[in-house]
Parts: structure tokens; sequence; C-alpha cells
């Protein structure tokens, strides 16, 4: 390349020096460890173990999320991390650090033949997120009414592992506040199967309940586009207070699900009630405030700023 006008050259290197840009997932790889998370996949998920054969259910779900921490779209995506030599070579070596001689031979013994890959294809991937779908709750659908599948089996061991990732950050930084922000986001889609939302496009529209005291997810819960913000939401924030790890004290509910649309707020209010035996009083205007005893001397609050 014909250069001279600033002080440095490009040079062409055709050696295989097994050099990556992927150089920061390997620190997220360390925190997985520490965090225990490897350990939550293989004490809660058993998809893969079922089989005895191929990727391991940590393997394929420790590669999504790396594919995500590194910018990818899709899973077809999965072969931008297989083709960085580097990377895969660190890889591999993390997934059998620590373990046994006899964990290491189950390993191996997955295969047939040789293994070739680091991390799994993307028809592999794609097999695996099938065991998390349910043929006969997608059956129960009626056209033009909001629908929410019944989580499958495989789906409740991932909210358990997530629980154990909370868990975690709670143990090593106690918050006695838990500040949640409830409320749902449009992700416009190209999907053959996905549904209108009220905006007017293809779209999905997870309710996701965000801890801001730890900034992390609490309970998220994936929806069709056409399914509305408050569809629902006394049973999500149910499933969210019941993830709050030890140690909170009191609860402060942010949403505007159901804040500015006094029917649903009357069903978050009685729905409450019948959760916790909260009661009910007011902080001024029309923001709620709910407040009562969540058992064992602990104190829960919510209220709306």
């Amino acid at each position: 390349m014909t250069q001279g006008v600033l002080p440095f050259q490009y040079e062409v290197s055709t050696s295989a020096c097994g050099m990556t840009a992927l150089a920061g997932l390997p620190a997220y790889l360390d925190l997985a460890a520490v965090a225990g998370l490897t350990g939550a996949i293989r004490r809660h998920l058993q998809v893969a173990a079922e089989r005895q054969q191929g990727w391991t259910d940590e393997q394929v779900v420790m590669s999504l999320v790396l594919l995500n921490l590194a910018g990818g779209d899709c899973v077809n995506d999965l072969r931008v991390l297989e083709g960085e030599e580097g990377f895969a070579r660190v890889l591999r070596r993390v997934e059998l650090h620590g373990r046994k001689r006899k964990e290491r031979r189950a390993l191996e013994r997955r295969w047939r033949k040789e293994r070739r890959r680091a991390v799994p294809s993307p028809s592999a991937v794609f097999r695996y997120l099938g065991a998390f779908h349910d043929p006969e709750e997608e059956a129960k659908r009626v056209q033009g009414k909001a629908f929410i599948p019944a989580p499958t089996e495989a789906l409740k061991a991932l909210y358990r592992v997530n629980q154990e990732l909370i868990a975690f950050k709670q143990a090593r930084a106690p918050q006695k506040t838990a500040t949640v922000d409830m409320d749902a986001t449009l992700i416009e889609t190209y999907k053959r199967l996905a549904l209108f939302c009220y905006q007017g496009y293809a779209a999905y529209q997870p309710l996701t309940v965000y801890w801001h005291e730890h900034a992390v997810v609490v309970h998220s819960e994936f929806r069709d586009g056409n399914v509305p913000a408050g569809y629902e939401p006394v049973r999500v924030l149910a499933e969210s207070l019941q993830a709050l790890p030890k140690g909170v004290e009191q609860v402060r509910l942010r949403t505007d699900t159901a804040g500015y649309d006094h029917k649903r707020l009357a069903v978050l209010r009685r729905g409450l009630l019948r959760l916790r035996g909260h009661r009910i009083r007011h902080r001024g205007g029309c923001h709620p405030g709910i407040e009562g005893d969540r058992g064992r001397g602990e104190r829960v609050a919510a209220s709306q700023p």
C-alpha cells in the first residue's frame, strides 16, 4: 500500500498467528466463572443434557451470550465468532479449565467424530432453541386477541439462572431498596409470523422489569407486537417480586403501564392487594403508593414518581 504522508505503515501478514479482534470477550468468560453463571446453567438447564450428544447447554447458552456482547444481530453471526481463530482457541481452553479427567472424557464422548468447531453452528442453535417452544400452547392462539404462551420448563430454568446472577450481585453489593421500572419496548422486525403493534408495523413487545440500584433486569417476558403493555401487569410484577434476592426490604415501582390508565391502575391495585395483602395510600395527585407486609418482617413499598 502506497504511503508517505504520515509516519506509519501498513503491513500484510500471511502467517496464521491466532490474532483476534474479539480480545475483550475472554474477560466476560472470567466474569461468568466468578459469578457462577456457567455453574448455574449446568444445574438448571437440561435441554442438551437429555440428548447426551453434541453441544452442552453451557456451550450453547454461553455462545449466545458472547454473540450478544460482540454485537451480533442474529444466530447466523455465530460464523463470525467461529472465524476468529484466536478467540476460538481461547474458548476451547476455557471450557476445559477446572474439569476433572472424567468430565473431560464425558465431553469428548458427546461427539462421534472429532469436534472441529469452538462454537455451535447456527443450525445447531436453532434446533436447541426449538426446545423452548411449545406447539400445544401456540395452538391456543385466537386471531385478533392478545396471547402469551405459558412458559416451558426450559424457559423457567433460564429464569432461575438469571435469579442466581442477581443474587450474586446482591451478595457483593447489598441493597435494601429495589426501585423497579416495569415497561414494554417495541422492537421492529421483518419476521414473517410477527404481528403488528399499535404503531402500525410488525414488531415484538417484551415487557421488562429493571432494577435501578443494581442496573440489572429482574424479569423479562417476550411478547408479540399486538400484546399491549398493560396486559397482565400484576402477574409480571408478582413474578418479579419473587425473583428479588434476600436482603431487599423495600420495593419501589415505577410504571407508566398502569399509571396513566385508571382502569389498569385499578387492576394493578386490586392485584397487589390479593398478592401481598397490601393497603393502598396516595402520595399526592393521582400517583399511587402501595405498601404493606411482604412477610418475614420485610417491608414492601411501591410508588410512581
